[in-house]
């Protein structure tokens, strides 16, 4: 008989759902842990059972940890504090995703329906690539990024870490866009941003930068 591996994901709002539902698609048994956790839960693929806190002394009955937490700050925190207690940071890759095998995951990411990660492709701790979205050739993603829903990026572009590419956006090839940023829903970026900028339009341009 095979034993069924035991995940505990870290968190229990949206986000968290849509990578307990992945996660369930590829066989494993799962266990939450949230400080403020939703009802709105199909308890019948996983169950709360204490608190992110509680999760830090009980890493040793689990096979992997997940951190369901859209919140690329908080979420590549805990990824970092999880890893100075020995954890093992799952990736979940969709059985619907599409990902080169010459492209390159590390850990901590999910990697939802419909995406498609093309040759070369270098994806660090703790992102996100979200529904529909893309990432093609060679492209560099720092620890923590996320790109949402239906958004695409063209070969060769670069995005640091914590940024978030939004719902729809289109980025062009060999674009690098810093740290700490925000490509707004359905924005098309045709040139560099810079660290600390959140940039929206068609093409997209800077409306602030954070300090």
């Amino acid at each position: 008989m095979i034993q069924q591996r035991r995940l505990a994901i870290a968190g229990f709002g949206g986000h968290a759902k849509v990578i307990a539902d992945t996660a369930h698609s590829l066989g494993w048994v799962i266990t939450g842990f949230d400080d403020a956790p939703s009802n709105n839960v199909n308890k019948s693929i996983w169950k709360l059972c204490g608190t992110i806190s509680d999760l830090s002394s009980r890493l040793h009955e689990f096979d992997g940890i997940a951190i369901g937490i859209g919140d690329n700050y908080i979420r590549l925190k805990l990824h970092r504090e999880f890893l100075t207690y020995g954890a093992r940071l799952e990736s979940l890759i969709h059985p619907h995703a599409s990902v080169s095998q010459f492209a390159s995951i590390a850990e901590g990411c999910a990697v939802m329906a419909g995406s498609v990660i093309n040759y070369g492709a270098v994806i660090n701790d703790s992102c996100i690539i979200n529904t529909g979205a893309t990432v093609d050739h060679e492209c560099l993603l720092d620890a923590g990024v996320h790109i949402c829903p239906g958004a695409h990026l063209a070969g060769n572009v670069t995005v640091g870490e914590h940024t978030l590419i939004g719902i729809g956006a289109a980025v062009i090839q060999g674009v690098k866009i810093g740290k700490n940023s925000i490509v707004g829903a359905g924005a098309v970026v045709i040139r560099d941003v810079p660290d600390n900028t959140m940039v929206m339009g068609v093409p997209a341009r800077a409306i602030n930068q954070k300090p």
